[in-house]
């Protein structure tokens, strides 16, 4: 990925002196400071289509003037880079305060309102990832895959129900306090559009709410919602969309099982959880078992 990131640069003509791995998951995501560039690799070639939507959605965020961070000036997206694809974007440099659940907020607020792109995008669907994880899931039990596919099998009806009774909106899809930057100029502007599809808007006021009550917190979740001006667990599908968002939470770990320790004990407390309806249990975020 590093050799990737020089490649790219060294085709844009500026220096990687100062380059810094940012993240490294599905993307290897690298800042250029001195270049004022964010360069942000897909690992597979697998992840071609979602590179081109991210790029085709960012192009659309800027004519639209949504509060989204935007694709670097000049430069032709995406970049091939041998058998990859990358996006290069504006670097936003660390700017105080850090963006809070209530700038989300009122960025979701903004985000929603242009409507849907004119051009076609992916259905939210967290049983169909889920899906993909456990095609990919080398250190999963037997008995626990059975429990997860059974899960998917439950699930997938309701949602499509619940898909097919709301009108398809944008949703950023992983709309948490992490997506987002704080522009010098004050402006807080959301990133990562990977995610990004048509759903149900309670989806992305969803990731919060479930994320303070497995995490733990201190009522960010509150100011959200009194930002945005809807509360999602008075919804009556807000069991359904918890439900949806914890399969999500549950199902990214399965393909790193195999290669950690400390990720699989979290993913079986995570499970187990599930299994015994115990909605108060508490989670330690992956990051945070992964450095």
């Amino acid at each position: 990925m590093t050799a990737a990131m020089h490649q790219v640069a060294t085709g844009l003509g500026v220096p990687t002196g100062d380059a810094r791995l940012l993240r490294l998951t599905n993307n290897a995501v690298f800042a250029l400071p001195s270049a004022a560039i964010v360069i942000r690799i897909a690992r597979t070639h697998q992840l071609y289509d979602r590179v081109s939507k991210v790029v085709r959605l960012a192009q659309w965020f800027a004519n639209v003037d949504s509060p989204t961070i935007r694709l670097a000036a000049n430069v032709e997206q995406p970049v091939r880079v041998g058998r990859l694809l990358a996006s290069v974007w504006e670097y936003v440099p660390p700017t105080s305060p850090a963006p809070t659940a209530e700038d989300l907020g009122r960025a979701l607020r903004e985000f929603h309102t242009p409507g849907v792109p004119p051009f076609p995008l992916p259905m939210w669907d967290p049983v169909g990832d889920a899906r993909r994880r456990l095609d990919d899931a080398e250190g999963l039990g037997d008995h626990d895959r059975a429990f997860l596919v059974d899960w998917c099998d439950r699930l997938e009806p309701r949602l499509d129900a619940l898909r097919q009774a709301t009108e398809g909106q944008l949703i950023h899809g992983d709309a948490h306090v992490g997506n987002l930057l704080r522009e010098p100029s004050g402006r807080v502007v959301l990133c990562d559009f990977d995610a990004t599809c048509l759903g149900p808007r309670q989806v992305d006021l969803a990731a919060v709410a479930v994320g303070e009550a497995r995490f733990g917190g201190d009522d960010a979740y509150r100011s959200l919602a009194d930002t945005y001006g809807y509360d999602v667990t008075t919804d009556p599908d807000w069991p359904l969309l918890r439900e949806a968002r914890e399969l999500k939470m549950i199902a990214a770990a399965v393909p790193l099982l195999a290669s950690s320790a400390t990720i699989d004990r979290e993913f079986t407390t995570r499970l187990r959880s599930v299994v015994e309806g115990d909605h108060r249990a508490r989670w330690t975020p992956f990051a945070e078992l992964t450095g």
